[in-house]
């Protein structure tokens, strides 16, 4: 799991409208990047376990076909939402990569 894809019930989901740092490639941010990504997914995991919370799919992926669309809320608001709010992600797929810099 990082912060915007992870796995349930054995199903490999993205989530939709969020994208966060990598934390195996640093594509752009090295080190930065890695320590960001740790931490945007170790707040969805907080997220997720600490809250209740629903989610809605939306057919698969376009860059991987066994990978399903999906957003998570808790209390009606999108989980990218905070995330995005706490600077642990971006706006997808329009906002800056802010991470790079």
């Amino acid at each position: 799991m990082d912060g915007d894809t992870l796995w349930l019930n054995g199903e490999n989901i993205r989530l939709k409208d969020f994208d966060t740092p990598e934390p195996q490639s640093s594509i752009c941010g090295g080190g930065h990047e890695k320590a960001l990504a740790s931490m945007a997914s170790a707040r969805m995991l907080e997220l997720l376990n600490s809250n209740d919370w629903t989610i809605e799919y939306f057919g698969y992926d376009s860059t991987s076909r066994r990978r399903r669309l999906a957003t998570i809320r808790i209390a009606g608001e999108d989980v990218g939402d905070i995330l995005i709010r706490e600077h642990l992600a971006r706006s997808w797929p329009d906002g800056e990569e802010w991470w790079c810099h």
